[in-house]
């Protein structure tokens, strides 16, 4: 179990972060790996406790207890702190393929539900993933392994993002043949244009990538399935098709003045910064650019505080964020007991960097827009808020947020992004293969299997799933491709 008492000796310590001035003037990541050392000495504070709540990935109260992957995460903390890096990692892959992806961009419900964490600091369990892979790429030890044999199966995969390389990725190994199709340019989908660079910077995508086609999946880019490619033909040249194509549809903020010139949906925004910025430095120009602007952002999740940070590196002169609903508490309430997901205040990077440069919290709670105000061009010069409230709905006794009567305000703003999420499948699709989706507008699947209503076509991560994280379109894209290697062979062996 690794060092029995390091719990009790040893301080949680994490790598340090580049302040806000130095950081903010770039894209780059921006924290200070752990040593080798350092590393262990954190592997060891792991308790190895008889219910290891960390990898359960269980249901409490609507949110999601532990890796939803199962990652060994006892075992392999045990092996850091023995210094068995090159075990660690084998176990670490075991159950998850990407440990690359999630050790910088997951939420480590990991650590949420860490017993250490019960009553002080959890282990660095996100931190130890980040410190077993980058040394197994150093050492060889994540280098391509080809199957021994192959199937003389086809399997097509409509889309790239973590869903999609993980059902790859799994099939590839059993020895089926690959093809993921791509409608953008380059390989990744989410994780290439819809999570900024500080947070994961893109040759960390190409590393791996170049890997798996060592490993003989074939990758084609530039071609949208649905429109350039006709279903019918994947469906003739391939065994088994896998739709993996995220749930890409922004919702929408429909209040009068909605079609004035200066108002962006949050995905397109952070799209064309990332693509501007590797195919250019940003020098290209083509992008949204927030410098020089007052920038108004809708939404308090994790792409409406990617925004923040996008915005304040292109030079906006000011940023706020509005967020529906109220602020949590600073700690956790009696009703959110551990190993719940703790529903706290968060303050991300983001809005760190804007504490840091403007003073204060962009965030506005409880507040969201009335109208969007134009001046005599269609430009948008502001608009005007209103101040919610949680009350009872007299009809359905549910509490929903209404608006408080006489609160509006007036914000400046000739920028605006929304990031109020995402409705679900891009209809295109689901009517190129005539697959059935059900009232949240996901594809709907078979009861307990990834098939969906078309022979043949199965469908994973957030096209199935809804809106989601990255470790859970990992864990899809696994399922996905045990149920179709199942389909095809009879029988599986791959893990979950």
């Amino acid at each position: 179990m690794g060092k029995p008492t390091g719990f009790m000796e040893y301080e949680r310590q994490t790598a340090k972060a580049a302040s806000p001035k130095e950081r903010t003037g770039n894209f780059l990541e921006f924290h200070t790996p752990l040593t080798r050392e350092e590393q262990q000495r954190q592997g060891a504070r792991c308790m190895a406790c008889g219910v290891p709540f960390c990898q359960s990935g269980m249901e409490l109260m609507g949110m999601t207890s532990g890796c939803p992957l199962h990652n060994l995460v006892p075992e392999w903390n045990d092996l850091v702190y023995t210094g068995n890096w090159e075990q660690a990692y084998n176990r670490l892959v075991k159950t998850n393929n990407f440990p690359e992806f999630t050790s910088r961009v997951c939420p480590a419900l990991c650590e949420a539900a860490c017993t250490c964490g019960h009553y002080g600091d959890p282990v660095t369990v996100k931190e130890n993933e980040y410190g077993i892979t980058e040394n197994a790429y150093e050492q060889g030890f994540a280098g391509a392994k080809p199957p021994k044999v192959r199937t003389g199966k086809k399997v097509a995969i409509v889309g790239s993002g973590p869903a999609g390389l993980a059902a790859a990725d799994q099939l590839n190994k059993r020895g089926h043949q690959v093809t993921v199709y791509e409608r953008d340019d380059r390989v990744g989908g989410l994780l290439m244009y819809g999570i900024p660079n500080m947070k994961l910077e893109k040759h960390v995508i190409d590393r791996k990538i170049r890997i798996m086609e060592e490993e003989g999946i074939e990758f084609v880019t530039g071609v949208n399935v649905g429109k350039d490619v006709k279903a019918a033909k994947l469906l003739k040249e391939y065994d088994r098709v896998i739709l993996a194509c995220g749930a890409r549809t922004p919702r929408d903020i429909k209040v009068p003045g909605r079609d004035a010139k200066g108002i962006f949906f949050a995905v397109d925004f952070l799209t064309s910064t990332t693509k501007s910025l590797l195919d250019s430095d940003l020098k290209d120009n083509r992008y949204i650019s927030a410098k020089g602007r007052k920038v108004v952002i809708i939404g308090g999740g994790d792409t409406g505080n990617d925004c923040v940070g996008t915005s304040i590196r292109h030079g906006a002169v000011s940023v706020i964020q509005l967020e529906m609903m109220p602020k949590a508490p600073e700690q956790r309430a009696w009703n959110n007991p551990w190993p719940q997901w703790p529903k706290v205040c968060k303050t991300d990077y983001g809005q760190e960097e804007a504490i840091a440069l403007f003073g204060q919290d962009p965030r506005i709670y409880q507040t969201t827009v009335k109208e969007f105000l134009k001046d005599k061009s269609g430009k948008l010069c502001g608009l005007t808020t209103v101040k919610l409230e949680r009350k009872k709905d007299e009809k359905t006794g549910q509490m929903v947020m209404t608006e408080v009567p006489g609160s509006e305000m007036k914000l400046d703003a000739d920028l605006v992004l929304i990031a109020a999420g995402f409705l679900g499948t891009e209809k295109y699709v689901a009517d190129a293969f005539g697959v059935a989706l059900n009232q949240r507008t996901n594809v709907e699947t078979l009861k307990e299997t990834y098939e969906t209503s078309v022979k043949h076509v199965f469908t994973a991560g957030d096209m199935h799933r809804g809106q989601s994280l990255v470790v859970w379109a990992i864990r899809e894209g696994r399922e996905a491709a045990r149920a179709v290697d199942e389909s095809l062979m009879g029988y599986t062996n791959l893990g979950t």
